[in-house]
């Protein structure tokens, strides 16, 4: 039994090192999948970013943030230049770190008034009552739909949903951002890497 044991632990260590050197494409795939959505996320702001500016501030339909101007300005920057530095995979802990305040942000004053759910669905576990609301909305809008329109055509692309736009995606990205702080860049596939490697002469 105990050999048996030591001959396992053994091919166990010999396939944790030999994944390590696969450990670049985890920190790739969670580079090339953040980078859409703050890019977008960025550009977005800067294009009409007086109208950011005015949301970030305004007390009544706005979030009531001090300082907007600021506020708007950081919030944009940080989140077009970690899309690009993402993209190539340099200072990816450093970038994380602003990313992951932006989000933290956003979770507070945005999206946690409405709960856990991103998309109304009363079928999942601890909807809120909010969630619970919407299901006779979502029904109601769908008769009226049924009733006036084509309704098969105007589905063809997909179902009717409701945002609920609560904390759901913004938390999966906050993941993926910590597991970015401690993976980096990545083996191989990224400019931290190569700096690593061709400059500081290190043995990564």
């Amino acid at each position: 039994m105990n050999n048996f044991i030591y001959a396992l632990s053994k091919k166990y260590q010999i396939f944790c090192s030999l994944i390590k050197h696969g450990d670049g494409i985890a920190a790739l795939t969670l580079r090339l999948y953040l980078v859409p959505i703050f890019w977008m996320a960025g550009t977005n702001k800067l294009v009409h970013f007086q109208q950011t500016v005015e949301w970030f501030g305004n007390t009544d339909w706005g979030l009531g943030l001090p300082f907007p101007m600021l506020l708007a300005t950081l919030a944009t920057s940080v989140e077009i230049i970690g899309a690009i530095l993402l993209a190539l995979g340099f200072l990816t802990r450093l970038i994380s770190i602003p990313l992951i305040i932006t989000m933290l942000v956003a979770i507070v004053t945005v999206h946690l008034p409405n709960g856990w759910q991103a998309i109304a669905d009363s079928n999942a576990p601890f909807a809120s009552a909010q969630v619970l609301a919407s299901t006779e909305k979502l029904e109601k809008a769908r008769q009226i739909l049924e009733t006036c329109g084509n309704y098969d055509w105007l589905t063809s692309s997909g179902s009717f949903v409701i945002l609920n736009n609560g904390i759901e995606f913004a938390v999966t990205y906050l993941v993926m951002l910590l597991a970015l702080i401690v993976l980096g860049g990545g083996r191989y596939l990224s400019l931290d890497y190569c700096v690593k490697r061709l400059f500081l002469k290190e043995k990564v």
